[in-house]
């Protein structure tokens, strides 16, 4: 293997991407651009559920547990009805996820110490947000509950009892909860797994509607030198669009970074030789560009965003899913990014997706190499 021959090739590649600028600059404005959107747009948070109001009670006990629920971060007053009738255009028009309706005799009942019903209706078509906000909702009721039985013990001149359990609770890694340090990680991965892969499967399939395949096949470069001499120039570009959104994440979406920055390029390091690999691999065996575009796709986008456990539990998948998993790179690499991220560990407790990162990028170099090998002769 020859050092002089690959660096002519990848100065080579570089110059043929400087004269590219629309591609190049698409190289590295598309991350960034997808960063942003699923940054703002993809949120698992669920607060401020739109609620409308019917109180046919109209009291002051019934305006005291509105304003808890109100006030609370769940919920968002948006409007107060008049009749029932308008319950139903409320939710059909998506005005509201909740209609909240309280029934005359709701104080009278509180003040008498018997049960006092309140009805909330959820619109369902979200069945994620409507699991949730009834959650919520139940929590809202029941420190409503609890508050009103403190004031009819206090009332009856009675000592309140301390509770013989106290339940501490503290979330470590994430204590606010928030999605979006979850998500940032994780879509990350995706972003670098599609981008990367489509980049390098484009690369050979471009020369060959070019012409200039078959001139660089004619070249005495050995399969394993074209390879690494096509691979370099896209790792540069590669390492430059984690940059930038490792950057984005960080600086922008606030999400924190407690890990060590030389694991992070590492990981990144061997992810992105085997992901560009792979997308060398499409390109040789592509036949046009639109082509290779669409099993790139197909083959390293999809599989990234339904199979890495970035939005879906890979635990809560049926069995077979659930194995096909482990033959998805953004898999190990999710995982990674989120250890680094948020719970600031290193590689002593990531070598077990370091290592299947490892063996991914090795058996796709060396499917590619094969495979120009085989175009060489």
């Amino acid at each position: 293997m020859s050092i002089r021959r690959i660096k002519a090739l990848t100065k080579k590649e570089f110059i043929q991407m400087s004269r590219d600028i629309r591609s190049l600059g698409g190289a590295l404005f598309i991350p960034l651009l997808m960063i942003f959107l699923f940054g703002y747009a993809l949120s698992l948070d669920v607060d401020r559920i739109p609620t409308v109001l019917l109180d046919n009670d109209r009291t002051a006990v019934s305006r005291e547990f509105t304003h808890l629920l109100s006030n609370s971060r769940y919920f968002t007053l948006v409007r107060t009805l008049d009749r029932d009738s308008e319950i139903d255009v409320a939710l059909a028009r998506r005005e509201a996820l909740m209609a909240l309706v309280i029934p005359v005799g709701f104080s009278s009942a509180v003040r008498e110490g018997h049960k006092a019903p309140v009805q909330a209706i959820f619109d369902g078509s979200d069945s994620n947000t409507a699991s949730i906000a009834v959650g919520y909702f139940k929590a809202v009721a029941a420190g409503f509950d609890i508050a009103l039985q403190e004031k009819r013990i206090r009332r009856a001149g009675l000592k309140m009892v301390e509770m013989p359990l106290e339940a501490r609770i503290r979330v470590w890694f994430n204590p606010e909860l928030k999605s979006k340090n979850f998500i940032i990680p994780g879509l990350a991965a995706v972003i670098m797994m599609a981008i990367c892969a489509l980049m390098t499967a484009l690369s050979v399939s471009r020369e060959r509607e070019t012409g200039t395949l078959e001139q660089l096949f004619s070249t005495p470069l050995s399969s394993m030198e074209l390879l690494i001499g096509k691979l370099l120039p896209y790792l540069c570009v590669g390492l430059a669009d984690m940059a930038l959104v490792v950057g984005a994440g960080v600086l922008i979406f606030d999400v924190p970074f407690r890990g060590s920055y030389l694991d992070l390029f590492v990981t990144t390091l061997i992810f992105l030789i085997g992901t560009l690999s792979w997308g060398l691999f499409i390109s040789v065996i592509s036949r046009t560009q639109l082509q290779a575009s669409q099993i790139a796709m197909l083959s390293a986008y999809l599989p990234s965003f339904l199979l890495s456990g970035f939005i879906y539990p890979i635990e809560n998948m049926p069995i077979v899913l659930q194995v096909i998993t482990y033959i998805v790179p953004a898999r190990y690499f999710v995982e990674i990014l989120q250890g680094l991220f948020l719970e600031g560990v290193g590689l002593p407790v990531l070598w077990p997706q370091l290592l299947a990162l490892v063996i991914y990028a090795v058996l796709v170099l060396n499917l590619a190499r094969k495979r120009f090998a085989k175009r060489l002769m």
